[in-house]
């Protein structure tokens, strides 16, 4: 999509294109959210009604789908296959065209393959130029920055991108055609397992038979296994992408964080509330009448509900002055985060959000299953390649630990830790957080927030951190962090031994 307003309508008029991303250089925003004088506050209050509250606004755009060919499975061919890939979100695709590289016969599965993708999706864009994909970002910010209060701004050198859902899903089919996997317009109702050889039962009464069936159908699944509590916290957001009468931000800056609650100033119940577990706004402008806006809550447990979010981003914007004309496409995203790993290894391989790859801190995942996906690939076709001779338990073996080795569910509990600090801090401690992590050697924080830190270099980052931290920062983490600590060290272990 580029940098022209033209483009993005119409991929979100078009399709369900939303979101988990140059454009002409502006000055920088005041610190000060409420940008509006005397005389515009009065005509924003007296148009409030019309105006100031977004949520009776109905979405403009409807679900969609691509408009291209597919190979589809015939059922009265013979049923077998090597890989059957269940879902065809990026996980399933990205995972269908890498292993189909290797001549591995694949067929994904999923009761609408062509839809559009319903999640908007933010990346760095370097996470996708070194996976040569980053002609799949629609709209890129040369800077990123982050609100820390109404007084402190951190302004980050690291472009960010949305991903064009069209674009990126587009590119995976024709990559999976090109390498003949197959496709089946069906929802699975049951997988059962022999000793080398495994078969999904679908809704159409059709049989399909694979020696490795892969989960890429969401965080929902009931096929991958666990032997712990799930015990996630949650991120859960409400945005919209909105024509709008203006907005204060630059528009070469995409807003990933905004902590500021002076927005609450005269709504002390939601204030308090804020207070104890905050919520910041998201934000990527990309013309001045143009912006996607989204109010996240990071991490909670239990969860925080949908009307409180909804609440908080009225509020806030009305403070802010952004007006909403159009609401073109909303969206209601639920992420769980950090828990237990499925069980290791298990009949069922998994990629995406059931396979724990989720970063447990940020709730990030699509660049990270972009860049594991060919790692499984690899580790299956080791197994079923020409000889086809590895199948049943050395092959589940091989895959999982393809996804998941040693060191990288080590690392893994460092950022569970992290997920498990951030549920115990209220907003002042999340805000010292915020500005401690983001004075960090970029290295650092720049590894940290990509899953590219090695075991060694998270304790460094953990030193780090806590030596860039306020005197009351590192009391908050001190007093309150013991026991998630202690449960990290005592996981360190076990999954050593």
């Amino acid at each position: 999509m580029g940098t022209l307003v033209g483009p993005v309508l119409s991929a979100f008029t078009t399709s369900k294109d939303r979101p988990l991303f140059p454009s002409p250089t502006a000055s920088l925003p005041s610190s000060k959210p409420h940008l509006t004088t005397s005389r515009k506050t009065h005509h924003h209050e007296i148009n409030t009604s019309r105006f100031g509250n977004f949520l009776h606004l109905k979405p403009e755009s409807k679900p969609g789908c691509l408009d291209s060919d597919l190979p589809w499975f015939n059922p009265s061919d013979r049923p077998c296959f090597d890989v059957i890939i269940i879902g065809t979100g990026p996980g399933g695709l990205r995972l269908a065209e890498q292993v189909s590289q290797y001549g591995i016969k694949v067929c994904c599965v999923d009761p609408s393959p062509l839809s559009f993708w319903p999640n908007n999706y933010g990346v760095w864009v370097d996470e996708f130029e070194s996976l040569g994909l980053v002609e799949c970002l629609d709209k890129i910010w040369p800077m990123t920055c982050v609100y820390i209060d109404d007084h402190k701004t951190k302004y980050l050198d690291r472009p960010y991108g949305r991903v064009s859902r069209k674009i990126l899903k587009t590119k995976l089919l024709e990559n999976c055609v090109s390498n003949s996997v197959k496709f089946h317009k069906a929802k699975v109702w049951q997988v059962k397992h022999e000793e080398f050889e495994s078969t999904i039962q679908c809704d159409d009464g059709s049989e399909l038979k694979a020696s490795l069936i892969v989960d890429a159908s969401g965080f929902s699944s009931s096929f991958v296994e666990y032997d712990k509590p799930r015990n996630y916290g949650y991120q859960i957001a409400h945005g919209i992408f909105a024509e709008v009468d203006s907005h204060p931000f630059d528009l070469d800056k995409m807003v990933l964080m905004d902590w500021r609650d002076s927005h609450l100033g005269n709504e002390p119940y939601l204030r308090v509330n804020n207070s104890k577990l905050a919520t910041f706004l998201y934000a990527m402008p990309f013309d001045s009448n143009l912006i996607f806006l989204e109010e996240t809550s990071l991490v909670s447990r239990p969860v925080l509900s949908y009307s409180e979010i909804k609440r908080r981003m009225e509020a806030r914007l009305r403070h802010l002055g952004i007006r909403v004309r159009k609401v073109i496409e909303d969206e209601k995203c639920l992420i769980p985060m950090g828990g237990p790993l499925p069980r290791i290894p298990q009949n069922v391989m998994a990629i995406g959000g059931i396979s724990g790859v989720v970063h447990p801190s940020t709730g990030y995942m699509v660049a990270r299953t972009m860049a594991l996906a060919p790692l499984v690939a690899e580790a299956i076709a080791e197994c079923l390649g020409s000889t086809r001779m590895i199948r049943g338990r050395p092959l589940y073996h091989k895959v999982w630990n393809g996804l998941w080795p040693i060191e990288r569910r080590l690392s893994r509990e460092f950022c569970c830790f992290g997920m498990e600090t951030l549920l115990k801090l209220d907003l002042v401690g999340t805000r010292n957080f915020f500005e401690a992590f983001f004075d960090l050697d970029p290295y650092y924080w720049h590894g940290f927030l990509s899953s590219r830190l090695s075991l060694h270099e998270f304790a460094s980052f953990s030193l780090s951190l806590f030596g860039h931290a306020s005197n009351s920062s590192r009391l908050d983490i001190m007093s309150k962090c013991p026991v998630p600590l202690v449960r990290m060290l005592g996981n360190l272990a076990l999954q050593v031994i």
